[in-house]
C-alpha cells in the first residue's frame, strides 16, 4: 500500500510531539553522514529547462532508511504573476527492498523543513558556541523555520530580520511569537545591518543577484547561504563573501553545477573547489570545519534528494504511529 500525505497532514504531523526537538535535524545530519561515508548516494541532478522554467529531479538511495526515489522540483518564475509559489514539488518514496512505492508526498513542508534544518547542522558544527544573535535575510517560509532550529543549536537571544515585504516581517513577528516566544525580535533597515548585528546569518532570498556582500563580513560570523533557486545563474553573496570564508557545502557535486554562488566565484577567479568541503566530510571528521573564533565559515546550500528521504522517513513513520494520511493501492 503507498501511504499518500497531503500538506494539511504533515503539517499536523509536524505539530506532534515525537517531530519537536532536534529528530529532524538529527536525522537530516545522519543523512550528510552517510553521504560522506558512502552508506548513502546521490544521483546526479539534470533538471530540464523550458524557457525560464526549471523542472529538476533531486534523487538519490538509501537502504539504511530503505528508501529510494527523492523530489522533482519545479522552479516557476511566472508563478509570482499569478499568485502561486515560485516553487512546487512532490516527493515519492519507494521501498528499496521490494521496489513498492511507500509514499507519495506533497513537497511543501517536507522541504521548508529539511532545509532549514541542514543550515542547523551546519550551524551545530561551524557557529561560534557564543553564538547570542541571529540574523535574517529575507522573512519569508523558511524563516521561521531557520529560527526555531538553529535557537535549538546554540543559545539564540534575539533575532534581526529584513525582507523587502513589511508584511512578511508582521507575519513572521506573528508566528515566531507561538513557537518561539522568548525571542527578541528587531526589524532591521536594510541586509548590511543584520551582517552588522548578527553572530550568524540565513540568507532566505531568490535573489539573482549577490544581496550580501563580503567587505560586510565579521571576523567569528557564520553564514547559512540558503535561499538562492538551484540555478548556477542565480546568488545571494559575491565572491569576495566566498574568498573571505571557509567553504561547506551539503554535496560538491550538486553545488558546483546548480549553486550559482559558487558557480559564479569559481568563474571569477575568487575562490577553487579545493577552497570547499562537504558538510558529511566535517561531521565524519574526513574534513576540517572552523579552525579558529575569528574565521568566518560559511554553508552554501543547494538541496539534496537525500534530504527529502531523511525527512520523508521521519515523516512517514510518524505518520503510520498517528494513523494519518491515505493508503491506496496504485496497482490496483
Amino acid at each position: 500500500m503507498t501511504l499518500i500525505l497531503t500538506r494539511s497532514q504533515i503539517a499536523a504531523l509536524l505539530r506532534t510531539p515525537d517531530l519537536t526537538g532536534t529528530v529532524v535535524t538529527d536525522a537530516v545530519e545522519e543523512a550528510f553522514a552517510a553521504l560522506a561515508d558512502g552508506t548513502d548516494r546521490l544521483s546526479p541532478a539534470h533538471g530540464i529547462r523550458e524557457g525560464d522554467d526549471l523542472f529538476l529531479p533531486m534523487l538519490a538511495a538509501s537502504t539504511r532508511l530503505g528508501l529510494a526515489g527523492g523530489k522533482v522540483l519545479a522552479d516557476l518564475p511566472g508563478n509570482a504573476l499569478t499568485g502561486l509559489p515560485r516553487q512546487r514539488s512532490a516527493i515519492t518514496l519507494i521501498s528499496t527492498e521490494t521496489g513498492a512505492c511507500a509514499a507519495l508526498l506533497d513537497g511543501a513542508l517536507p522541504t521548508r523543513v529539511r532545509t532549514a534544518a541542514a543550515s542547523a547542522v551546519a550551524t551545530r558544527h561551524l557557529a561560534r558556541p557564543d553564538t547570542r544573535v541571529l540574523g535574517l535575510v529575507g522573512a519569508g517560509a523558511l524563516a521561521v523555520e531557520h529560527t526555531v532550529l538553529i535557537a535549538a543549536e546554540r543559545p539564540i537571544e534575539e533575532v534581526v530580520v529584513w525582507s523587502r515585504s513589511f508584511d512578511r516581517v508582521a507575519s513572521f513577528r506573528a508566528e515566531l511569537s507561538t513557537r518561539a516566544p522568548d525571542l527578541k525580535v528587531t526589524h532591521a533597515d536594510g541586509p548590511r545591518s543584520v551582517i552588522d548585528a548578527a553572530d550568524v546569518v540565513c540568507t532566505l532570498t531568490p535573489s539573482r543577484e549577490p544581496i550580501v556582500r563580503g567587505s560586510w563580513l565579521r571576523p567569528g560570523q557564520h553564514l547559512n547561504v540558503v535561499g538562492a533557486p538551484p540555478r548556477p545563474d542565480c546568488r545571494e553573496v559575491d565572491g569576495v563573501a566566498m574568498s573571505r570564508s571557509r567553504i561547506v557545502v551539503d554535496a560538491m557535486s550538486t553545488a558546483t553545477a546548480d549553486s550559482g554562488d559558487l558557480v559564479l566565484a569559481l568563474a571569477e577567479g575568487a575562490v577553487t573547489t579545493g577552497d570547499c568541503a562537504d558538510l558529511g566530510s566535517v561531521i565524519c571528521g574526513l574534513a576540517e570545519g572552523r579552525t579558529s573564533p575569528d574565521e568566518i565559515t560559511l554553508f552554501d546550500s543547494t538541496g539534496l534528494g537525500l534530504l527529502d528521504l531523511a525527512i520523508g522517513r521521519v515523516l512517514v513513520d510518524a505518520a503510520r504511529r498517528h494513523g494519518i494520511g491515505h493508503a491506496m493501492e496504485l496497482g490496483a
